[in-house]
């Protein structure tokens, strides 16, 4: 079964109080609430979810989308998602965490599977929305409760929503980006602007955010420019597939050797270009790029000033407040004001979706220690001992160096 992609997505405008995080907290003992404070890269809090565990029935079916457009899905969301739900109480008979690895059809098969097998609620981070409101109109004829998992499926039937604020991501990319055409001295920034994919609404919403600072800075990003003092060249289409994606910036390079910067929405994808550009003789902090998911390859370009910085959203706080949604709605419990906090417009449907909303952060070299070594996500004895790639047919050192510039340890 294939269903068709590539529907024109409308922006999503974020609204409601966005939060840091939230810390479960004992209104009573046999009634545990979650509210108002912060889940930690511990878990310990989960634990206060025990009881409403105790009180539900069936399974949790979580199907993530794929595992080639970011290693978050693998390095993050799925063994944090399987550490929450254990420090919750459930079993490993009551819940699975699963993968579509990049088929539409497999991901609504796996959810067809899940419900025959008894799943009360599916935690889904949709590939697209076409597929995800398929889904969820499955879901909801069989009395099964949906969650957004990361991505919003405009014209779908879930229940809640987690995620990021998604325009302020690509607001920091924007930001990170301006930053560093300043700060390595980039004269007359010949900026080529990338994409995500058309078919992922967070892409939609990542270059709402980014286009908009980099318009206010002079830059024009709703056609290529190729005079003037700040110039863009514009990819054609969006990708999440990293061999795609240097495909395209070779065909732009091509045609615009001038390009001195890139605005890369996400790790993977500027990774494959930074390699490309390395083996072509590319000295650091020369060529601005950025990124996203605060991957170990994209922190490795950062230190050695590839890559000016990489938005960090912390996938282990984005785990257990989905994970604690999911444990509510298996035992038909409200969730607490505390833990859904806002709410999120499906252009599709005209309808609110109640959210939870989290903030994300943007790292760079100097600020790895305080934050992602400091969350345990980063381990610098993976980043600071891994071997850096050939330059030019030269042999690098290691990172070992980079790391003590920047305090890492």
């Amino acid at each position: 079964m294939k269903f068709k992609t590539g529907r024109a997505l409308a922006s999503v405008a974020l609204v409601g109080t966005f939060v840091v995080a939230m810390l479960p907290s004992v209104s009573s003992g046999a009634t545990p609430t979650v509210k108002n404070s912060t889940f930690t890269p511990s878990f310990s809090t989960m634990k206060y979810l025990k009881s409403i565990v105790k009180k539900g029935h069936g399974s949790i079916a979580v199907i993530l989308p794929d595992t080639k457009t970011s290693a978050r899905y693998t390095e993050f969301d799925a063994p944090y998602l399987i550490k929450a739900f254990k420090a919750a109480g459930l079993t490993g008979k009551q819940f699975i965490v699963q993968n579509a690895q990049g088929s539409d059809a497999t991901q609504f098969n796996m959810a067809q599977a899940d419900i025959a097998r008894g799943a009360k609620v599916l935690l889904v981070d949709p590939l697209d929305s076409t597929t995800g409101a398929v889904i969820e109109g499955f879901a909801k004829a069989h009395g099964v409760k949906v969650i957004d998992y990361d991505r919003l499926t405009l014209g779908g039937a879930r229940a809640y929503y987690v995620s990021f604020d998604n325009v302020a991501v690509g607001t920091l990319i924007g930001n990170g980006e301006v930053s560093c055409l300043t700060a390595w001295n980039v004269a007359n920034p010949v900026v080529y602007i990338s994409y995500g994919s058309p078919t992922d609404n967070n892409a939609t919403l990542f270059a709402k955010g980014y286009n908009a600072v980099l318009t206010a800075a002079g830059f024009n990003t709703t056609a290529t420019t190729t005079t003037g003092a700040k110039q863009t060249v514009l990819e054609s289409a969006g990708t999440w597939d990293g061999p795609t994606a240097l495909t395209d910036f070779q065909g732009a390079f091509t045609a615009h050797p001038s390009i001195n910067a890139a605005v890369t929405p996400n790790d993977n994808n500027a990774s494959g270009i930074i390699a490309y550009l390395q083996s072509k003789g590319l000295k650091p902090k020369t060529f601005p790029f950025t990124g996203q998911d605060a991957s170990l390859v994209g922190f490795q370009n950062v230190i050695s000033g590839y890559q000016c910085g990489t938005v960090y959203k912390p996938i282990w706080l984005e785990a257990q407040a989905a994970a604690s949604l999911a444990v509510y709605l298996r035992a038909g419990i409200k969730p607490p004001a505390g833990l859904v906090n806002g709410t999120t417009p499906d252009s599709v449907t005209k309808k609110n979706v109640s959210s939870v909303l989290l903030t994300a952060t943007w790292v760079t070299a100097d600020k790895i220690q305080k934050t992602v070594v400091a969350d345990k996500v980063i381990k610098p004895s993976d980043l600071c001992t891994a071997t850096s790639p050939t330059v030019a047919g030269s042999s690098q050192p290691t990172y070992a160096v980079d790391c003590t510039t920047y305090g890492i340890k």
